[in-house]
């Protein structure tokens, strides 16, 4: 029996929003196991920083600015990376945001910029990743969507029905994809912690909440989701499609 690796010497990786956050940390994540990086964001300086920071650790990493929920940007995002360096192998569609706010305060420009980026801008930036990965007969996309795409929660309105779509959206794309040898999967973090995520969660009683919701009693750490992104990402996971792999210390499972 051939073992397969968890090496992604050879693969070309593109994060979006991979310039902070669990996006950096996954990109570094990639690129550490091998794969030649790609990161994206509408931060050129956070973005160049992150190609800095990645390639102290001998990574192989590079930077192009995109805005995902612009098509023509995503395209030549695309057209740029295969004219560099060959091909596109992996995709880490990642690119988010979160406006919290309750039910009757969601501004209606609240609710479109939230679904503009977290649902838009990931199934642009699929659909052209798609398009290439099916040229080469070969892919792997791997979906950020949340514990809040399965659970519901206050004040989360926009970013839920957003993650709930990617859901949706994965399982639909693996069916058309499969064909093609494209695995198409989600990672659903709870809750993080990242820089970004630290002031928000200081609060004592909402840290005791969140830690109280899980089984293992803790927050996540970026470092747990180095395994499930980079088996995702590998062909040790070439016979898993269709998934939603959710991060988050048994929450969605209690």
């Amino acid at each position: 029996m051939e073992m397969p690796t968890f090496n992604l010497e050879g693969k070309v990786a593109l994060v979006t929003g991979g310039s902070k956050g669990i996006g950096f940390g996954m990109a570094q994540a990639l690129g550490k196991y091998g794969a030649t990086l790609v990161i994206s964001s509408r931060g050129v300086e956070e973005g160049e920083n992150a190609v800095i920071q990645l390639r102290k650790d001998n990574i192989r990493a590079s930077y192009i600015t995109c805005d995902v929920t612009k098509k023509p940007q995503v395209e030549e995002l695309v057209h740029e990376i295969v004219e560099n360096f060959g091909s596109l192998d992996i995709l880490v569609n990642n690119a988010g945001m979160n406006i919290r706010k309750p039910l009757s305060e969601i501004e209606e420009d609240d609710w479109d910029m939230v679904l503009e980026v977290n649902l838009k801008g990931v199934f642009l930036v699929g659909q052209i990743c798609a398009k290439q990965m099916m040229k080469q007969n070969y892919g792997k996309i791997i979906n950020i969507t949340s514990i809040l795409g399965s659970i519901g929660m206050p004040f989360q309105t926009s970013y839920a029905a957003s993650k709930g779509g990617i859901n949706q959206i994965t399982k639909v794309w693996a069916e058309e994809l499969a064909p093609y040898n494209i695995t198409v999967n989600a990672i659903g973090p709870g809750y993080i912690k990242t820089p970004m995520t630290e002031a928000w969660l200081s609060d004592p009683e909402r840290i005791g909440n969140i830690i109280q919701s899980t089984m293992i009693k803790r927050i996540g750490e970026i470092s747990d989701l180095v395994g499930p992104i980079v088996f995702l990402a590998s062909d040790t996971s070439k016979y898993i499609t269709g998934q939603i792999l959710n991060v988050d210390g048994g929450w969605t499972a209690r």
